[in-house]
């Protein structure tokens, strides 16, 4: 079962001159990921490079940001995999130092700078959620509220039409033991549309 971190973690290498500030950090989707880059940017104006690479499901990416080809996003990429860690942000900011560092260097200090973030970082076990869809009479509507509450499942939507219509995401492994207990507190009037 994957992994993702608890907060972020940084690193900072001086490697010839160059100067490699790494992090890692909980990142849900690649949108947030672009976002957090272009905030380092502000933050960095004068950085030569910032070098990504997340991993967040069908939402991953390796960025180089100008180094040569394969030497920065896809080797801080392959750290975040070999770790076993999802929804996941690895960022280098690159103060350029003068001197060049050639491919393998250039891939030994983003490798290095996201690996040494990664040993104080705090990894948490990813729990797998699941979304259930479901529909129950107006005069239910306050004891599925309770009962979610209860569970502490997320509530995602809910619509008024024919009947209340509620969407929601919960730990995979409560799921059944979720529907269970609400099929029984609704004495069976309720529609289950689909879980996922």
């Amino acid at each position: 079962m994957p992994f993702t971190l608890a907060s972020p973690a940084t690193s900072e290498l001086l490697i010839r001159k160059s100067r490699f500030l790494g992090c890692v950090e909980p990142m849900n989707d690649r949108a947030s990921a672009q976002q957090r880059v272009a905030e380092l940017w502000q933050q960095h104006p004068d950085a030569a490079h910032i070098c990504w690479a997340l991993l967040a499901g069908g939402q991953s990416a390796a960025v180089d940001d100008g180094e040569p080809s394969g030497t920065a996003g896809r080797p801080m990429l392959e750290v975040l995999r070999h770790q076993d860690l999802e929804q996941v942000l690895a960022t280098v900011v690159r103060y350029y130092g003068g001197i060049r560092l050639g491919a393998g260097g250039l891939v030994r200090a983003y490798t290095d700078s996201v690996a040494q973030a990664l040993l104080t970082a705090e990894k948490i076990r990813l729990q797998p959620m699941s979304t259930l869809v479901f529909q129950v009479p107006y005069a239910l509507e306050g004891t599925v509220r309770r009962q979610i509450a209860l569970a502490t499942a997320q509530l995602q939507a809910v619509e008024h039409g024919s009947q209340v219509r509620f969407t929601l995401i919960l730990p995979a492994d409560q799921c059944d033991a979720f529907r269970l207990a609400l099929t029984s507190l609704c004495h069976g009037q309720i529609g289950w549309s689909n879980t996922g």
